[in-house]
C-alpha cells in the first residue's frame, strides 16, 4: 500500500497528476509496448517465439533502465516477471490469447479485494489516498469521507470489471486482434482515469471538511442530503458494483 502511495502525485492545486502517477510517459511504454508488440509481430509472423522474445526483451531494457537508476528492485522486476509470466503461459499452451490470462486473474483478485474492503467498511481507496494526503485514516470518522472513499472505491473496482466484461468474451471468441486492442484501451489509460474521478471525488475540501470553501461545503450538503449518516457505511446508498 505504502509503495503504491508513493507512486501518485498531487498538483498544488488538489488534483491527481494521472500522468505523473501512471509513471508519466515511460510508464505508459513499459505497460504496453511489450504487450503491443507482443500482438503485432505474432499477427504479422504467426509465430510465438518472436513475439514471446521481442516481449520479454523489451521487459527486460526497461527493468535495467530503473535498476541502473536505483528504482526499488521489486518495481523493477515486476513488470519483468509479469511479461515473462504471460509468455511462459501462452508458449506452453501454443496460443497467443493465453499471453492475456494472466491478466484475468490478477484483475479477478483485486476486484475481490475492493469488495472485500469496502464490504469491511475499510475501502481501499481510502487507505491509499489517506497515505497520500497525510491524513492516515482519520478520514473513518467522518460518515461522508467514508461513503465517498467507498464511492472511490467501486468506480476503480468497475473499470476491472469492465475490463473481464470486455475482454473475457473476446478471449473466448478467440478474437486476438480485438482483444489485444482491448487490453492496451483499457489499461493504464482507463486505470488512470478511474483513479483521478476517485480522487476528485474524495478530496476533503469537495467534501466539507475543515477549511473547505462555503461553495463546497453546500455542494457537499446537496449531495449527501438524505442519506445515512451512520460512520460505519459503507458504498453509497444506491451505488453497484
Amino acid at each position: 500500500m505504502s509503495q503504491a502511495a508513493s507512486s501518485l502525485r498531487a498538483r498544488e492545486d488538489g488534483s491527481l497528476d494521472v500522468l505523473a502517477s501512471l509513471g508519466g510517459i515511460r510508464g505508459l511504454l513499459e505497460a504496453s509496448l511489450p504487450a503491443a508488440a507482443f500482438l503485432v509481430i505474432f499477427v504479422v509472423v504467426g509465430d510465438i517465439t518472436p513475439a514471446a522474445v521481442v516481449a520479454v526483451g523489451l521487459g527486460a531494457v526497461f527493468a535495467v533502465l530503473r535498476l541502473l537508476q536505483r528504482g526499488p528492485l521489486v518495481q523493477s522486476l515486476s513488470g519483468l516477471a509479469a511479461i515473462v509470466l504471460c509468455v511462459v503461459v501462452a508458449g506452453q499452451t501454443g496460443e497467443a490469447r493465453d499471453f492475456y490470462v494472466w491478466g484475468f486473474f490478477t484483475n479477478a483478485v483485486y476486484i475481490v479485494a475492493f469488495v472485500i474492503s469496502t464490504a469491511v467498511r475499510w475501502p481501499l481507496i481510502g487507505l491509499l489516498f489517506g497515505l497520500v494526503r497525510g491524513e492516515g485514516v482519520t478520514w473513518r470518522r467522518d460518515p461522508v469521507r467514508v461513503r465517498r472513499y467507498a464511492l472511490g472505491t467501486w468506480i476503480v473496482a468497475g473499470v476491472l470489471v469492465a475490463r473481464l466484461l470486455v475482454q473475457v468474451p473476446l478471449y473466448f471468441a478467440d478474437a486476438l486482434v480485438a482483444l489485444g486492442t482491448a487490453r492496451l484501451i483499457m489499461g493504464l489509460p482507463l486505470y488512470g482515469l478511474a483513479l483521478w474521478a476517485a480522487w476528485m471525488i474524495t478530496r476533503p475540501e469537495a467534501v466539507g471538511v475543515p477549511g473547505a470553501t462555503d461553495a463546497a461545503r453546500e455542494d457537499v450538503t446537496d449531495d449527501v442530503s438524505g442519506t445515512e449518516t451512520d460512520p460505519e457505511a459503507g458504498a453509497p446508498d444506491g451505488t453497484r458494483r
